[in-house]
Formats: structure tokens, sequence, C-alpha cells
């Protein structure tokens, strides 16, 4: 007996039906990685987090008796997220960082006859820790953990190096939104796992209070009281209060006048003086003005930030903040000269496609925190290029022009010592999930 008609059509129907309904829902391998990484228990959110960061770096510097560094290395981090229970989570991290061109001193690799280039092949636990958010508004979390307060200056993770700076240490945020977005953190680090992997002791309880005041800004006060408990780091020891007021947490945000033009500014002084098991009596000054204004989406920034200083050991530091952000990118200022140190420098940032493409631009110039020693002057440059959410890559360019006056001090005999032409190229690619 041969098969109804109306038996072919229904067939096709269903057919084109489930062809439909998976075509619907197909999705890009980057959504597939995504939704694979993350996962539900009960309806909370756990998730596996990887972070692979492929660097090329030159670093030439033309009067030292060093060889010009080159590193090609890999860092990769993985962690595992945990849903949460009942107000808990936890989260454990791993990282490594694989050296595959190791013509650099690393800092731990011993090879000082080249330039540094401050990524050590190593493998660590990054972060290991557990929180809990069952009091209203608040977050306690314990453990290995990174820290990141406004823009890195006093604490932070050196997020620019391959290995990162993470704490052993107790976070306690609050963030009151009833009370017009105040954000208060408060804490304990008890050790600091460094970005060269190595571990120092310190006792540094902590205090940062952030207040929103509407679209205009924000408005900060902090507290740092850093001990350090090892005899070779006593004299980075120090206490610094300040006050913080800016108006856009990220680079490219400024308060809107109209729709193409915009402001952007910050201003902040901060004073510190020994502490703990500081040996050498100080106190010491920073001060940190910007200002400047967007106009169809490119920011053009003004700014000086000075940090004062009166002698060996008797200067303004932050020994905890993500420093490479700070007075040049070729890394000449990591540790404030004796005599204090003053930047004079403007930014231009210009976005193309919609803010995924972002060209930098930077120029600095440096001298003692009088503006009578000439310390030298800095070009900068970077190209970032996103693509979505999870890739990335970088070129970026630095070249520091030694000045008329020595930016350093021997530190055993207080003399000046020599200082050099610095060139530093980087080409980066990024994955993270």
């Amino acid at each position: 007996m041969s098969k109804p008609l109306f038996n072919l059509p229904l067939s096709v129907t269903v057919l084109s039906l489930s062809v439909a309904s998976s075509s619907a829902y197909a999705v890009s391998p980057t959504q597939a990685i995504e939704d694979a990484l993350n996962f539900y228990h009960y309806g909370k959110n756990g998730a596996v987090k990887f972070d692979l960061n492929t660097r090329w770096e030159n670093v030439n510097q033309e009067e030292a008796p060093l060889k010009t560094a080159n590193g090609f290395t890999a860092r990769l981090r993985a962690g595992l997220l945990s849903p949460t229970f009942y107000g808990f989570q936890g989260y454990a991290e791993y990282e490594g960082d694989l050296a595959m061109v190791e013509d650099y001193n690393s800092t731990r690799n011993g090879d000082i006859g080249y330039s540094t280039i401050a990524d050590p092949e190593k493998s660590e636990l990054n972060q290991l820790w557990i929180s809990y958010n069952g009091i209203p508004d608040t977050l306690i979390k314990v453990g290995r953990q990174r820290i990141k307060f406004d823009d890195d200056r006093f604490i932070g993770n050196v997020g620019w190096r391959q290995m990162e700076t993470t704490y052993d240490s107790v976070l306690l945020t609050h963030n009151n939104q009833q009370l017009f977005g105040l954000v208060v953190n408060a804490g304990y680090i008890g050790n600091v796992q460094t970005f060269t992997a190595t571990t120092e002791n310190i006792e540094a309880p902590f205090l940062n209070v952030n207040y929103k005041m509407g679209d205009y800004g924000n408005i900060i006060g902090y507290g740092y009281w850093l001990d350090y408990t090892e005899a070779e780091n006593y004299e980075k020891s120090s206490q610094t209060y300040g006050l913080r007021a800016t108006c856009c947490a990220k680079p490219l945000e400024s308060i809107k006048i109209s729709d193409n033009f915009g402001l952007v500014y910050t201003a902040e002084w901060g004073h510190q003086s020994d502490y703990g098991h500081g040996k050498t009596p100080y106190d010491a000054t920073r001060f940190n003005i910007m200002g400047g204004f967007s106009a169809y989406n490119v920011i053009f920034q003004g700014a000086m930030e000075q940090l004062n200083g009166s002698g060996k050991d008797r200067h303004f530091d932050t020994p905890l903040g993500t420093n490479h952000a700070f007075q040049g990118w070729a890394d000449l200022f990591l540790v404030t000269p004796n005599n204090g140190i003053r930047d004079v420098f403007g930014t231009v940032m210009v976005p193309f496609q919609r803010g995924d493409l972002v060209l930098t631009g930077v120029y600095h110039d440096f001298s003692d925190d009088t503006g009578q020693l000439d310390f030298g002057d800095e070009w900068d440059f970077q190209l970032v290029k996103k693509f979505g959410k999870h890739y990335s890559l970088l070129a970026k360019y630095a070249y520091y022009n030694a000045g008329d006056n020595p930016a350093y001090a021997n530190a055993t005999t207080g003399l000046p010592a020599p200082s050099s032409d610095t060139q530093k190229i980087w080409l980066s690619a990024n994955i993270n999930f």
C-alpha cells in the first residue's frame, strides 16, 4: 500500500524546522569556549579561567656596559572558580612563565651581562582565596589574591609584567549604593608574592575610601602602613596618607559637556614618613595633577607628578605599586631618586574602530623635585587592538634620552651614578577567558 501523499510534506516540514532550529542555536567558536568554561551548580556560577600572554621584548641601553636583551616569553594562568554556596566562594589559580628566548637578566637567572627584563622563568601558586558575601553590601576575601586600588599607584598587581604581584591578605569591601556609592576597602597584608616570584614578609594594614560625586567623579581618601619585617627590606617601610579626586576610572572616559566634548581631571596629594622597621626618619610629599579634555573621542591630557626626596632612604616611594604605568614605560624611575623626581608629561589617546583600536602617545620631561637637575626626557607609544572580549594584540615603544644630570645616586657613596639612553620595544598577543 502506498504511503499517503501528505506524509512527504510533513517530513520535509519537520526536517526544515530542525535545520532552522539548529541554525538559530549555532554559536561562534569563541562563544562555545566561553560557554564550556562557565558552569552552574544549583543556579550558582562557577568557571574555569585562563590567560595566555606571549611577548617579545627588546632592551637596548646605549651607554651601559650591558649586552642588548631579547626575551620571548609565554605566560599561562589557569584558575578554577567555585560556585557560590551559602555565600562562600573559592578560587585557585596557578601561573607559569616559559622563556623560549632568555637572552636577558631576569633578576633570577644570573645573566647580569644583559640588560634587565624582569620576567623570570618560574611557576607558582598565584591566587588561592575564599570569599564570603553573606553580609549585606559586603564582601570578605581571605587568602592569596590580586589587589588593585585606584590607578594602582600604591597597591597594584604589576600587571604589565608576565608574573604578577599578589598578596596573602584579608580584604573587606563594603559597597553602599544607598549612600551615593560609597566603597570602603580595608584589610591587612601579611606577605607579598612579587612579580619576580620572590616573597617579601610585611605587616601592612590599609584603608581606601571611595565616594562617588555624581557625574563629576570620585573623591578618595587612603592610608597605607607598610612595615617590612626582613632586614634587607627595612628601609622600604613607610606610612602614607592621601586624598585623590578624579573624574574617570577608565582611560577613554570623560565628563561630557556636549555630544562631542568632555573634560578629564585628577588632583592628588599624599604625605609619607618613616614607619615600623624603617630606620631612617623622613617626611616626603607627593603631588599628582592632571587636566585635559576630549574632542570627538580623542583625549588630550597635561599632567605633573612630583615625588619629593631629600637624600638616601628619604624619598617618597611606592614599593607595592604598578610603577611601570608611571614616569615612563622605560622603567628608569621605578624607585624614586634621592633628590626626588618631577615628571611633567602630556598624553594623547586616539581611539579607532569604536575603541577596539587605541593609539597612545606620551612625552615626559624629568627633573629632580626642584626642577633644577635635568634627568632627561622620554617618548612612549602604544597601539592596542582588541578582537572582542577575549583577544588582543599590542605593540609598544619607549625611548629615554638621558639628561645632563644623572637620575640616580650611588646607594653606597651617595655620589651620582651614570645614566644611559634606553630603548625598549614590545610585541605581545593575549587570550583571556
